[in-house]
């Protein structure tokens, strides 16, 4: 297969990665497998995990080196280590921009699915559409836009193809000025593909089918799941398919629309199930709040963790700073303190401060002198540009030279053999020690007691608390000697020495005698190892049968105590085999009806403690079964109480309006009467009668109109003093009534307190 290198050249962005270069294997040259930063630039980069993001990360910030190197220009020459050259520091310039997201991009497709599941478990999460800025149909997202349609038809329909939108771009005009054509910043040499096409299929295949006239068949009714939102099924889809052939089910039990009579089983068993569904939907929301809140608590969690994180971090940041600073401040009292003693040193050397000649001679003649070694801080670089003379070797500065010359090497240079060495014999054949080894243990012993003695620690004397007297020895008295005057007084210190001598010779053998009467009996046992005499041997004979036959009869009386005694003791062992049976057996017995006795406990404990479970749930359901007969009477109240106001309300309403329509004709009568009277009357009236009806309606309508306002100002003001004790009284009766109803709610609480079920009195008690 022939090898094809795709290569793109860099852009002109420095924040960019500079080269990308993928080759196949066995290609040659020295080309990179990748950028450093295509994990967040290229969407064609996957990597499995969040793991492999991270190392990618590292890796990427591992070869591209942040460290700049910033020379200081007092010491820019220098080489030695406590004046530096340059100083080393870190680089902020970030080459990845601030747009860029770092973030792992599985987070976001496992948030996606997520969501799938949640919308096809929940129907009433509607989940969001994805939407491309740019579709890229006839690109990387071309299968996407092939389906086959889902239509009940045995005839076979092609592919619905959704093809792209042709893109015109405007056509720009290269500058009059410009003498070259531009160059593009980057163009494809050729490219290849390490997949097949079938592995870039994600969804499955579906097979066509045919779907018979008049049948629908229960798999029709799963189309709506597809890969990844909801096939492979799972707990969540069994469940579903469950219910919905449940409820399929329960649509066929149901009575026919057209039978009136079972309609009112209709409604009932409609009911049921809606209520049931409801039920099942209440769970379903009670599933979700869980999981919902454990996420939560995970992101808590995570959070908490996070903030721990970055705590330790800005710990760790400030604890390096002050070391850093401490360590920088040492570093300057170090060499304050050598630079003072240099010249304290200096200063020693030449006391009274007079002024020396050069001694060339002396110089040449010592090599630690500043001719041959000179000081780097006057100015005199002696290993300045040494890099030159370094041999450069391609067999040791490059890899496929320390290759080729590993491949020339011989292969026990390599693989290096190692052979045992054999242990030292130090055993004859027979299993002797030599006499060799048995000197060499000799000499080891005596050279560790030797240096145990060199070794040993004298212990100290312990301090006297007290003072005490310390004894003088008395002095040795001097040893007499004998001036001797004659040749008598010689015999006579002879003839002393020789009575000593004879006295010490005495004191010896009785020392000897006194040793053998200790160790007669030892004596005589070595004497009878050796030949006896003829008549010693009789008698050791005679004493050996008479020792026999003693021996016989010990035996015999030995066996005869023993049979007796062996009887004795079998018979002592059935009394007291039957006597330990007997108690064993009583103390299992006492034991079984102990264990029967607390299990009756047990029991009778276990059935108080249902007893009173029981009554405490009988009171509650009492109780809430009078809760709810009272609220269905509260509630039967109000809607009668409604319906009442309301046909009162349409009543009153009836009456009103046929009152009024009555009575508007009643007026309308009566008004045309009185026309016509008043029209006859004014037609008859004269001047002096015009006058009297004036004066009359004044009299009749304007003085008792005033005379009524005085009255019921009066009758106000009369009032006004009942009325505000009335006030006062209303406002007391009320606020003691509230007082009451108050104290009467805290009496029934208190009542509902004492009142507990027996199950909680029981469980109080324990």
């Amino acid at each position: 297969m022939s090898r094809v290198v795709t290569i793109e050249e860099p852009l002109a962005s420095p924040q960019l990665p500079q080269t990308r270069c993928r080759e196949k294997p066995g290609a040659s040259g020295s080309v990179s497998a990748n950028r450093p930063y295509d994990f967040l630039y290229d969407p064609l980069f996957i990597v499995s995990s969040e793991k492999d993001h991270t190392q990618a990360n590292i890796q990427a910030n591992l070869i591209r080196n942040r460290l700049r190197r910033v020379p200081r220009f007092r010491t820019m020459f220098s080489n030695l280590i406590h004046y530096p050259r340059y100083s080393l520091y870190w680089s902020k310039v970030d080459p990845v921009p601030a747009f860029m997201r770092r973030e792992w991009k599985g987070q976001e497709e496992k948030h996606r699915e997520g969501l799938w599941q949640l919308a096809i478990t929940d129907t009433s999460f509607q989940m969001a559409k994805e939407v491309y800025e740019d579709p890229d149909v006839t690109g990387k997202n071309r299968y996407k836009y092939f389906e086959r349609p889902f239509l009940p038809f045995h005839q076979q329909v092609p592919f619905n193809i959704v093809f792209a939108a042709t893109k015109t771009q405007a056509y720009t005009f290269l500058p009059i000025s410009a003498k070259y054509p531009p160059v593009l910043s980057k163009h494809t040499v050729g490219t290849q593909t390490d997949y097949r096409d079938a592995e870039v299929q994600t969804d499955p295949y579906s097979p066509e089918y045919v779907v018979c006239q008049d049948s629908i068949p229960e798999l029709l009714t799963l189309a709506t799941l597809t890969w990844g939102r909801g096939l492979p099924a799972g707990q969540a889809e069994v469940e579903m398919i469950e219910r919905a052939r449940e409820k399929r089910a329960w649509e066929a039990t149901l009575p026919c629309l057209s039978d009136t009579s079972q309609f009112e089983k209709r409604r009932r068993m409609m009911n049921a199930m809606e209520r049931k569904e409801w039920a099942f939907r209440e769970q379903e929301i009670e599933k979700l709040q869980e999981i919902r809140l454990e996420v939560l608590k995970e992101l808590l969690k995570k959070r908490d963790e996070n903030q721990n994180e970055v705590n330790m971090k800005h710990l760790n940041a400030r604890w390096s700073q002050l070391q850093e600073a401490k360590e920088a401040k040492l570093a300057q009292i170090q060499h304050t303190h050598v630079v003072a003693i240099r010249k304290l040193a200096g200063k020693g050397r030449n006391i009274e401060g007079k002024l020396e000649r050069r001694n060339i001679i002396k110089d040449y003649s010592d090599y630690a002198s500043q001719v041959y070694g000179p000081l780097s801080r006057l100015g005199r670089f002696p290993d300045n540009n040494s890099e030159d003379f370094v041999v450069k070797n391609y067999y040791l500065n490059t890899y496929e030279g320390l290759v080729e010359l590993e491949s020339s090497l011989p292969d026990f240079v390599t693989h290096p053999r190692i052979r045992p060495p054999k242990p030292k014999v130090t055993t004859t054949k027979a299993g002797f020690l030599k006499r060799a080894a048995r000197m060499d243990h000799e000499l080891a012993e005596v050279h560790k007691a030797i240096l145990d003695k060199k070794n040993k620690v004298l212990e100290p004397k312990k301090l006297l608390r007290f003072l005490q007297r310390k004894a003088v020895p008395q002095p040795r008295l001097p040893t007499p000697t004998l001036e001797m005057s004659s040749n008598e007084e010689e015999d006579i210190e002879m003839a002393v020495i020789y009575l000593q001598k004879l006295l010490r010779g005495r004191v010896i053998q009785n020392m000897m005698f006194e040793g053998k009467e200790k160790r007669l009996e030892l004596i005589q046992e070595l004497r009878t190892s050796h030949a006896l005499q003829e008549d010693d041997r009789l008698l050791k004979k005679a004493e050996k049968q008479v020792t026999l036959a003693l021996q016989r009869q010990r035996n015999l009386h030995e066996h005869k105590v023993s049979l007796v005694e062996n009887h004795l003791a079998g018979l002592e062992g059935r009394v007291l085999a039957d006597m330990f049976d007997f108690l064993s057996k009583e103390l299992v017995r006492l034991q079984e009806e102990r264990r029967i006795h607390a299990f009756a406990m047990l029991a009778e404990r276990q059935r108080r403690m249902r007893e009173a479970e029981e009554s405490g749930r009988r009171q509650v359901e009492q109780r809430r079964l009078r809760e709810e007969d009272q609220i269905f009477k509260e509630v039967i109240k109000v809607h009668q109480s409604t319906i009442t106001s309301y046909l009162e309300d349409i009543i009153l309403n009836t009456e009103e309006n046929t009152a009024e329509e009555q009575a508007r004709a009643e007026i309308e009568k009566m008004a045309e009467e009185i026309n016509d009277v008043a029209y006859e009357m004014e037609s008859r009236r004269t001047q002096l009668q015009s006058e009297e009806i004036v004066a009359e309606l004044v009299y009749s309508f304007l003085i008792p109109e005033v005379q009524k306002e005085f009255v019921k100002e009066k009758v106000r003001n009369a009032q006004q003093k009942h009325i505000l004790a009335a006030h006062q009284i209303i406002h007391g009766h009320t606020e003691d009534m509230v007082k009451k109803n108050f104290v009467e709610q805290e009496q029934d609480e208190e009542v509902s307190d004492t009142d507990k079920s027996p199950e909680e009195d029981t469980q109080n008690k324990e």
